[in-house]
């Protein structure tokens, strides 16, 4: 074994992730339960029974972004994700700044779950025991739980993530069958979708929540180096995923409109938000799937942040090689090739937030999850639109063969449509939070302040360290024949296990790719190349403050929202 080999340092496993699992990934960040019982209901309140109909239009919005986002990831290859297509697109300075706003708005989507998963998994434990537990203790547990879950190797969290997410789909799927099989409570009806219903007031209020309500499913690009032919497999997870959380939610609100009647659900919303689902699923289930669904909540909480855990952690780790971040970030476990060192920081940084909350006696709900929560959906808003504004730029600029429709017409679109739903969400927000004036303005501040100070930090970085900058969403090299080189920093799969005894630092000779691409990608920059081939602040989680009654999706029987 030669010295370059053995002194390799451990990298993460490539050709680990099918569709499936990237899948699994990306809706499980979006919480389909969480949104659907604990903000569907404030959907109703505020726009009717048109309510379905506002799901379409995001996912509508949403694909049409992924046109040219799925796009862009065949040419560009960093691990870097956003940060790395906006860099390539609209200059470093602005890719730095998409970084800093990117672990911001990551971070600011889980961290602020934790006190979601407190007082949901406390007021469960109340609806189904009577039992009153202390949301602190719980919160600091689940932060343990996700820390070993982001520790363990890659696909042991898509194994999970998948059983949770097929329990918490499942569980609607269920309700939806029992409303259907009985007829809902007058005959079904598609009234929900005329134009007359569809085109209110509310509407506005409604696609608001329905963005929040896809917040994550940008993530696939993420999961490039653990990708199995990413090529193929990142655009299939991004079209996968957003058009089954559209058409889930449509379909789902939709039968539990059908539930109550066209011309009741409205009011029974509005007197038990919280309580909605529980109420449809007992009468058309059964008390015991209303108690699954109690338990199920929980643990669509768990899969979210687990889901946004990953996903911070390989920002951490892309910025670390970049040399933006500490290089002790980059580190790579020799058995689980996780960023282990990364997700031991980001679990430090949320319990620190955590206990900082719970010492200042704020409430864990309105506080903590709404107050942390929304920045963070806004920032990842933000990086959508800027990423958009990329892909067109991008294709302007480098040789391609891809058409007009995926390079200009549909990003240029998607970056209208997505600054309409920008204004929306920020117009909105105190739906999202119930909170004062002055705690909005500083709230849908915070993104824009990030933005500016990461321009900042970018003009230092440039004067200060030019070599860090000047490779910065740098692509990886590729060789003569247009095949990437091997990434120094992936590790393929079963290369720890070439050899009885391995070093654990080392890879085993002639493992560099066990698997060759059939199909090698050229470099995007040559001439003729041609490619291989969102409630609440937070899609996750929360339900806005700001609905009667004092705690919105909190009834003391079958809520489990909060």
């Amino acid at each position: 074994m030669s010295s370059s080999t053995s002194d390799k340092p451990p990298g993460l496993r490539t050709g680990t992730l099918g569709t499936a699992d990237i899948s699994f990934f990306v809706v499980s960040a979006a919480a389909p339960l969480t949104v659907m019982a604990g903000v569907a209901p404030i959907a109703l309140v505020l726009g009717g029974i048109g309510a379905p109909a506002g799901y379409l239009l995001a996912g509508i919005t949403l694909a049409v972004f992924a046109v040219g986002f799925t796009t862009m990831s065949r040419h560009v290859r960093s691990g870097g994700a956003f940060y790395a297509y906006i860099a390539q697109g609209l200059g470093k300075p602005l890719g730095i700044a998409a970084a800093l706003v990117a672990m911001v708005g990551y971070n600011g989507m889980e961290i602020g779950v934790y006190g979601l998963l407190g007082s949901a998994t406390a007021d469960t434990a109340g609806a189904l025991w009577g039992t009153d537990l202390p949301w602190l203790p719980i919160a600091l547990a689940g932060l343990l739980v996700i820390w070993y879950g982001g520790y363990r190797s890659i696909d042991f969290g898509a194994k999970v993530l998948g059983v949770l997410l097929v329990a918490e789909t499942g569980i609607l799927v269920l309700l939806a069958g029992g409303v259907l099989l009985k007829g809902g409570a007058n005959g079904l009806s598609l009234a929900s979708f005329a134009p007359g219903n569809v085109l209110v007031p509310g509407t506005a209020a409604v696609l608001a929540f329905a963005f929040s309500a896809f917040t994550g499913f940008e993530s696939t690009v993420i999961y490039r180096r653990e990708a199995r032919d990413p090529a193929r497999t990142i655009p299939r997870a991004t079209y996968i995923a957003v058009g089954f959380l559209g058409l889930f939610y449509a379909f789902v609100v939709w039968t539990v409109i059908q539930a109550f009647g066209d011309d009741k659900v409205v009011a029974a919303a509005a007197g038990d938000t919280g309580g909605l689902f529980f109420a449809a699923i007992t009468t058309y289930v059964g008390p015991w799937a209303a108690d699954l669904m109690h338990v199920f909540i929980v643990t669509s909480i768990i899969a979210s942040l687990l889901a946004f855990h990953n996903a911070i952690n390989r920002y951490a780790l892309a910025l670390a090689e970049e040399g933006v971040l500490p290089a002790a970030l980059g580190r790579i476990h020799p058995r689980h090739r996780s960023p282990y060192v990364a997700g031991l920081a980001q679990t430090l940084l949320g319990a620190g937030v955590v206990l900082g909350f719970a010492a200042a006696g704020a409430d864990p709900y309105t506080q903590l999850l709404l107050w942390v929560n929304t920045p963070g959906m806004l920032g990842l808003m933000a990086l959508m639109l800027l990423a958009a504004l990329a892909v067109v730029r991008y294709f302007r600029r480098v040789p391609h063969q891809e058409g007009a429709l995926r390079t200009l017409v549909a990003p240029a679109t998607a970056a209208v449509l997505l600054a309409v739903a920008i204004w929306l969400v920020a117009s909105k927000v105190a739906l999202f939070t119930g909170a004062s004036p002055t705690v909005n303005t500083v709230l849908v501040a915070v993104v824009p302040a990030v933005l500016v100070l990461g321009l900042l930090l970018a003009y230092r970085l440039r004067r200060t360290r030019p070599e860090v900058y000047a490779h910065f969403a740098e692509e990886p090299p590729s060789d003569p024949s247009g095949a990437p080189s091997p990434d120094p920093h992936v590790e393929p799969p079963g290369a720890s296990n070439a050899h009885p005894n391995p070093d654990p630092h080392a890879e085993p000779a002639g493992t560099a790719n066990p698997h060759p691409t059939p199909h090698p990608t050229p470099d995007p920059h040559a001439e003729g190349a041609d490619p291989s081939c969102p409630q609440p602040p937070t899609s996750s989680s929360s339900t806005p403050a700001s609905v009667p009654p004092s705690r919105a999706a909190t009834p003391r029987s079958p809520s489990a929202t909060d």
